[in-house]
């Protein structure tokens, strides 16, 4: 098929690989424009315009794509179909008809759930069972097209949003050119959605990663694996901030019933344990402010925390 892919981050660069390996002949890759990044303010090409680069294929790079210039440079390649995967930009109606198959988007979650921003993080948040990959047809609503093809599988007690990210991408990138195909043979029966059933996965916000222990263990446990690696969970330890990069929920029958949440419980070898609103967290890996990632074995050689101190803005040491 002729193909013209959208796409921006990471998550993309594997479905479009995926199609110019699988033989279909991809026209224009549109991305967002680059973006200057760090304190050098060096100009960082988008992942997937890397990609096409490196595939020999022309870059378009519209500030907006709805203005009518961008709207006839589309126009210019008589496409059969418009791939878009985490673009970032809102395609217009004149758009989405353009194309003989129209648009099919890759969505990072089993539509009509998490629909929005941040499907991939949300579902370990809400403690998903499962998860997976839709490839809708686009229409002019938020992730409200028809569903042409759904590929799931579980989510693992250990995963993490960047382990998911990857593994949600590698499916997507399957998923687009099994489905690629089967829309040109018309063998794809779209699937409208159950709006009722619909839940919204907004874009996740720093101010998030902050734990409130009042929650309980498990729900803790969550986000800390959800918001990793950004914006990542954290609290607060003698008023510096303290990331937590890894935790468990360990049994709630040796709890302190009357200590107050974000109060350590304990002090081991390597972890930290330490009680929420329900039960207590075992922490296993930590970060303080100015300091590398390690585990709690390491940073307590360096760092005295003792049963009884009190972490979270709550303590009053800000």
């Amino acid at each position: 098929m002729k193909v013209i892919f959208m796409g921006t981050p990471d998550f993309a660069v594997g479905a479009l690989q995926a199609i110019i390996d699988a033989g279909h002949e991809v026209l224009l890759v549109v991305t967002q424009p680059d973006r200057e990044k760090g304190r050098g303010k060096e100009v960082q090409l988008t992942p997937v315009k890397e990609c096409a680069l490196k595939a020999g294929i022309e870059v378009f790079q519209p500030v907006k794509i709805k203005t009518p210039e961008a709207v006839a440079k589309l126009r210019e390649y008589e496409a059969d179909i418009f791939v878009v995967a985490a673009f970032g930009q809102i395609l217009s109606q004149e758009i989405l008809d353009m194309p003989k198959y129209g648009c099919v988007n890759i969505h990072a979650s089993l539509l009509p759930k998490y629909r929005g921003a941040a499907p991939i993080q949300w579902s370990i948040l809400d403690g998903e069972k499962e998860t997976g990959v839709t490839i809708m047809q686009m229409n002019a609503g938020l992730d409200t097209g028809d569903i042409l093809l759904q590929r799931k599988f579980e989510i693992s007690a250990e995963e993490t949003g960047e382990s998911l990210f990857d593994r949600l991408a590698e499916l997507g990138a399957k998923a687009i050119v099994e489905a690629l195909p089967m829309i040109e043979a018309g063998e794809l029966t779209p699937v409208p959605q159950d709006d009722a059933a619909s839940t919204y996965a907004k874009m996740l916000k720093k101010d998030m990663g902050l734990v409130d222990w009042t929650w309980d263990a498990a729900k803790i446990e969550r986000y800390v694996r959800g918001l990793n690696s950004w914006p990542s969970a954290y609290t607060f330890l003698n008023g510096k901030q303290l990331k937590i990069w890894k935790a468990e929920v360990i049994a709630t029958e040796k709890a302190n019933e009357e200590a107050k949440a974000g109060t350590v419980y304990e002090v081991n070898k390597d972890s930290i344990d330490v009680m929420t609103g329900d039960g207590i967290l075992r922490i296993r890996c930590i970060q303080l402010e100015g300091k590398k990632r390690m585990d709690v074995g390491s940073f307590l050689l360096g760092y005295k925390i003792n049963k009884g101190d009190l972490l979270g803005k709550s303590a009053g040491l800000l």
